[in-house]
């Protein structure tokens, strides 16, 4: 059994161990940091600016972190774990559990003789090198300058004060403070400037009058303190009622006024979260007030206001320019304008309205514009295709997709009994097998073919003059309800060409293949007649006119347009272009006596079968070589 001796050191040496393990717990528990956590890493301060008083530290809140003791596992056995720091004496170890409850309390510097600062002060006057105080005394003062920083930012200056006050009495880091310090001397001269700020206020004088408005007093307290919260807070109440403006003056569908409010809010309190969120509103109220705008102009042009729905697409466009759908309905507007809402392409066949039936087909014609005549260095030019001009087609239009055949016109003559030149005469110009030559043949009508036989009606007709032409295109006018006429003879060119600058509409030289029916040397007359006059190496395998539509369309889509028969036009004959009209208007002289003729035919020299030929001819003019094909307005 031990003696009252053993006993009595066994008893100090316990308790000894047991404040040892103790304050190692503490350590362990409360400032883990200390122990070797990570190395090269000091614990966290707290900021000293925050938007709020910061809560009491409670050090027995903190979640416990990984402890690395240093060596690799293996080595542990060979080494050992290093050994926790332990108290010097039970007065350190007591003053610690008592500085460690003030910080958990949020004690901090009062009451003063147990604040937490000063009973960490106290352990490192009695011992410097103590890791515990010295982490202690760090948090403290992070505290008391989060406290300081709160009470400023919240403009709280004799709270502000009365810390720095109290921590002038107890041992602290003076450089930490400085910096607040001088804040605290700052918030003295700005109070006054903040609270007249305020009173103006809430009298409305936040704008106005210039100078001395709330506005201007908070920016001087920007230029002194450019973090000045409440200076901050008082710029982004005055920018509130300015954007208030912006949504009444959308409200108004005034944006370009919204606009102008923006830019002004922007700079009061630049890149504010009410500054983006009120913008993005904006946005959005103006993207869906553009659309419907948009949605408006669409129904006016299905209605057919063209001009309604113009103004009213400019419109939707000038409150949001970047509205998606606007050039797609610009292109519609246009075709709506130029092609009466149809597309280039186009085929259109309309109906009669007053029995069975329809006019011929057409193609909507691309608008554009193109050189129209020949250079004088072309070969084959004659002075009347010249001088060579630009020619403008601007209006959009519609052309016959082949001329006009003998069925076709036999409806009209049926419907109306119209009686044609050539019946009211008694003759029309033939093809004479015998002589090869084109002769007056006696009693020859609209019926009869080239050669003054019976023709199929799916031959164009031939025998029509002028005055004949445009009788037909008057009655198809009025079965319609459209306004059909021949083409102007810029518009055949323009047509013929279909975008072609060379001397035939498919280039300089002979063709290469079977695209029309020309003067072909391989072509035979009934009697095994041949050209004089002909395209070498060709033959379409037709003496006179072909049905309509034998042949390949040109890249229009339209047929014939070189060949099979020369079609009338519109205009009145002139022997050069000059003063002629740069647009797609026929140049009409009343009562003219000539009209021209435009396109090859089945039996034209292939000088003839060039672009720009033209030939005059008088309006009574019949042939079993001149035929032609519709135009209608759009």
């Amino acid at each position: 059994m031990a003696g009252p001796e053993n006993v009595r050191k066994q008893t100090t040496w316990g308790g000894a161990a047991g404040i040892a393990l103790l304050g190692f717990a503490l350590v362990y528990r409360f400032f883990p940091d200390v122990i070797h956590v990570s190395p090269g890493v000091r614990p966290t301060s707290v900021p000293l600016h925050t938007g709020a008083p910061p809560p009491p530290i409670d050090v027995r809140a903190n979640a416990m972190p990984v402890v690395e003791f240093g060596p690799p596992r293996e080595m542990a056995a060979i080494e050992g774990p290093p050994a926790p720091e332990v108290p010097a004496t039970a007065n350190i170890a007591a003053l610690l559990k008592q500085a460690d409850k003030a910080l958990a309390d949020g004690q901090l510097f009062e009451p003063a003789e147990g604040s937490a600062l000063l009973l960490y002060q106290r352990v490192l006057d009695e011992e410097k090198s103590n890791r515990r105080a010295r982490a202690g005394r760090l948090a403290a003062q992070d505290g008391l300058a989060g406290m300081i920083g709160a009470a400023l930012d919240q403009g709280d200056s004799a709270e502000a004060e009365r810390v720095v006050a109290a921590l002038d009495k107890l041992p602290h880091d003076a450089e930490r403070f400085a910096e607040l310090r001088e804040r605290v001397k700052l918030a003295r001269t700005l109070e006054p400037l903040l609270a007249n700020a305020a009173e103006l206020l809430k009298q409305g004088r936040g704008l106005e009058p210039a100078g001395s408005s709330a506005l201007d007093v908070y920016r001087r307290v920007r230029e002194l303190d450019p973090d000045n919260r409440l200076a901050q807070q008082g710029l982004e109440q005055i920018q509130r009622g300015v954007l208030d403006r912006a949504l009444a003056a959308v409200a108004k569908d005034d944006f370009a006024a919204a606009d102008t409010v923006l830019a002004e809010a922007a700079t009061l309190a630049p890149g504010s979260q009410q500054l983006l969120d009120t913008r993005s509103r904006i946005e959005g109220m103006r993207r869906q007030r553009a659309e419907t705008v948009l949605a408006q102009a669409q129904s006016a042009l299905d209605s057919g206001s063209a001009d309604l729905a113009e103004r009213l697409a400019q419109q939707a466009q000038r409150i949001s320019p970047d509205l998606p759908g606007v050039d797609e309905f610009s292109d519609r507007l246009n075709n709506a304008r130029v092609y009466a809402s149809m597309h280039p392409g186009q085929a259109i066949e309309d109906p009669f309205l007053d029995r069975a039936g329809s006019a011929p087909g057409l193609l909507v014609v691309p608008t554009g514009t193109f050189l129209m005549g020949s250079p004088d260095s072309e070969e084959g030019h004659r002075g009347a295709e010249g001088p060579q001009r630009e020619v403008a087609i601007a209006s959009g239009f519609a052309l016959g997709r082949s001329e006009v055949s003998v069925g076709q016109f036999r409806e009209f003559i049926r419907a109306s009994g119209y009686k044609t030149t050539a019946e009211s005469e008694g003759a029309s110009s033939i093809y004479d097998e015998a002589s090869g030559r084109m002769v007056d043949g006696r009693g020859v009508t609209w019926q009869d073919d080239y050669r003054g036989r019976r023709a199929a009606d799916n031959l164009p007709v031939v025998h029509v003059s002028w005055s004949d032409a445009t009788a037909y295109l008057a009655w198809l006018s009025e079965r319609t309800g459209k306004n059909y006429r021949l083409p102007s003879e810029a518009e055949f060119e323009y047509a013929m060409r279909a975008g072609s600058t060379t001397r035939f509409a498919w280039g300089d030289g002979d063709p290469q293949r079977v695209i029309g029916n020309f003067t072909g040397a391989g072509d035979r007359s009934p009697a095994h007649r041949t050209w004089r006059k002909a395209f070498p190496r060709y033959a379409d395998d037709h003496w006179g006119p072909a049905p309509v539509q034998s042949f390949p369309a040109n890249p229009l889509g339209l047929f014939d347009l070189e060949g099979n028969v020369s079609e009338w036009v519109e205009d009145c004959w002139h022997d050069t272009y000059i003063r002629a009209p740069r647009d797609s208007r026929a140049w009409v002289n009343p009562g003219c006596e000539r009209h021209v003729v435009r396109g090859g035919s089945w039996g034209s020299d292939p000088d003839q079968v060039r672009s720009a030929f033209r030939l005059s001819a008088l309006t009574v003019t019949r042939s079993g070589r001149v035929g032609f094909r519709v135009a209608r307005d759009l």
